[in-house]
């Protein structure tokens, strides 16, 4: 005799019909496999959890939350130092907020947000999925999306859960013709991250469409939206700093990040000339182009609304000619077009199969970046 009772059933019934269930349990399931991991690390390294999982751009964006932004760039031997000014304000911002009514500690709040806004994303991605995919490949995208090689971020202070939430709803608003919806929410975006601005591409051209053809002239509210976020935080670096290009500066001196059409053909061509010689970071790049080449050819071959492509297509543009960042896994997740071309084009084994290398791939990532400095995530 069965000792779960119609109420217990009932509540069982009622959770595997919520959206994307299976997909929501493997990300807890892999949130808690990681904070568990670092549990156990910590045994050994006595460190503090909160600590071990503060690392990489979350120690930057702590330093924003706690002190700020510099208003003068810090400069040794002719060259901008690694600074805050580097990290957008939106996250920091609300790191700030919540820990000042919650009394929380900042990297808590940080850890916290992270994790929340990672889910956000992943239900929106489902969500977006479903507007021109149906419900049974959304939920393959949403699950696929859960296992990414680049979702560790979400166990780590990174804003990338906030703004592929602002992006992907801002989508949705884009598809149905929400122009003043998908603008403020490009401005949130770029309030966030740069990756924002790809969002902005994707406004414009769908903005000019609708004017071409339907003299839909209110569609111009999202393309003049969307990138105020990014225009606000240039202003405010320009006045408080008192140089125009403190941003670019301090990419440029900080993190010797620049773009260059020329970038994914040195990976490529390192590569192919000589397999052995690249680094870590130098194979993780390759087959992470590779990874991205084959993507944007599945998101023209599943033929996606136009807008959905455009910023996938930007995004893999951006981040390719970015160096020294490149297409790594965390970038590869922020186009999530291609993980959703990926996931709406195949099923069966080949899905399952695609699941299971990606999961394998996460879990190596995810040790990697808690375990080493060698690769930068």
């Amino acid at each position: 005799m069965s000792i779960r009772g119609p109420a217990t059933l009932r509540r069982y019934a009622t959770l595997s019909r919520a959206p994307f269930a299976r997909a929501v349990l493997v990300y807890l399931i892999v949130r808690v496999l990681t904070l568990l991991a670092v549990v156990v690390a910590d045994v050994f390294t006595h460190s503090g959890v909160v600590h071990d999982l503060s690392i990489w751009d979350g120690a930057w964006f702590l330093r924003a939350v706690e002190h700020g932004w510099p208003s003068h760039l810090p400069i040794a031997q002719g060259h901008v130092l690694a600074n805050p000014v580097a990290f957008f304000p939106l996250l920091p911002l609300l790191i700030r907020g919540v820990a000042d009514v919650t009394r929380l500690s900042p990297p808590v709040v940080g850890l916290l947000l992270s994790a929340l806004t990672g889910l956000s994303a992943l239900l929106s991605i489902g969500f977006l999925t479903r507007e021109f995919a149906g419900e049974e490949k959304a939920e393959r995208a949403a699950l696929l999306f859960a296992v990414a090689p680049g979702a560790f971020v979400f166990s780590l202070i990174y804003a990338e859960g906030l703004v592929l939430t602002f992006i992907a709803a801002g989508l949705i608003a884009l598809l149905r013709r929400r122009w003043l919806a998908a603008g403020v929410l490009g401005a949130l975006a770029s309030a966030a991250s740069p990756v924002g601005l790809a969002f902005v591409v994707s406004c414009a051209v769908t903005a000019i469409i609708a004017v071409h053809r339907e003299r839909e002239w209110t569609a111009l509210l999202a393309p003049l939206l969307a990138p105020v976020g990014f225009a606000a935080w240039m202003v405010f670096l320009w006045v408080h700093t008192n140089n125009l290009m403190a941003w670019r500066l301090t990419e440029r001196g900080g993190w010797n990040s620049y773009p260059s059409l020329a970038y994914p053909v040195h990976i490529l061509t390192t590569f192919l000339f000589n397999p052995i010689a690249p680094t870590m970071t130098g194979q993780i790049l390759f087959w992470g182009t590779v990874a991205s080449a084959i993507g944007v050819v599945l998101m023209f071959r599943e033929r996606q609304p136009l807008p959905v492509l455009v910023y996938g297509v930007s995004a893999v543009i951006m981040f390719a000619t970015a160096a020294p960042v490149g297409l790594r896994p965390r970038f590869i997740m922020v186009a999530f077009p291609m993980i959703v071309a990926a996931a709406t084009r195949w099923s069966g084994w080949r899905y399952r199969a695609i699941v299971a290398f990606s999961a394998l791939v996460l879990a190596l990532m995810s040790i990697e970046t808690l375990s080493s400095y060698a690769v930068f995530p």
